[in-house]
């Protein structure tokens, strides 16, 4: 397979927003994207939703073909609020591609990377800025902030790996970030 040809760019990152200039695409997650099995409290959720509906993170991409050979480059804007006691967090996902991994470099704020398999692996990796953390192939991937500022992380995957949200969708993640007195506790 070849891959399109492209001609070189470069973009601008403001380290401290997220902001990437240009960007082709954006997503935004609010809360009433998020109903199901990703927070545990769904009263909260439900009275979050009815009295705003906040906006959980957003994505900034600079789009280029989805095939073998590209890397996709992006950056997420997680905010920071809480549901019940879970932090806001990111969906979560596997790749499509299970065999092909991403690489995180945290910018501004703070947070955890939350990573598991299919088979019970689980880890959780603490991220500032400055953190580069490595998910590996077959790892599914969320983010929490655990701050009161906004978590801002660049990431970079292969054009080919995309997004299957629905196995955590269904299945939920193994792992939860709760707010305490003492500071996050991972259950």
């Amino acid at each position: 397979m070849t891959a399109t040809a492209l001609d070189p760019f470069s973009l601008m990152l403001d380290f401290r927003s997220g902001a990437l200039s240009p960007h082709t695409s954006r997503t935004e997650r609010h809360l009433s994207d998020m109903k199901g099995s990703y927070y545990a409290d769904e009263a909260a959720l439900g009275q979050l939703v009815q009295s705003g509906d906040p906006l959980v993170y957003e994505v900034l991409q600079y789009d280029v073909p989805e095939e073998v050979g590209q890397l996709i480059c992006c950056t997420t804007v997680l905010h920071p609020g809480t549901v019940g006691d879970e932090y806001f967090m990111t969906k979560g996902h596997f790749h499509s591609v299970r065999d092909t991994g991403e690489v995180y470099l945290g910018l501004s704020g703070h947070g955890y990377l939350l990573l598991m398999t299919e088979e019970g692996g689980r880890s959780a990796s603490p991220m500032g800025p400055g953190t580069v953390a490595y998910v590996p192939p077959y790892w599914a991937h969320r983010t929490v902030n655990t701050g009161d500022e906004p978590f801002v992380f660049f990431a970079v995957y292969p054009g080919q790996a995309g997004h299957d949200y629905g196995t955590i969708e269904e299945s939920g993640f193994a792992q939860r970030v709760l707010r305490t007195p003492e500071g996050p506790v991972l259950r």
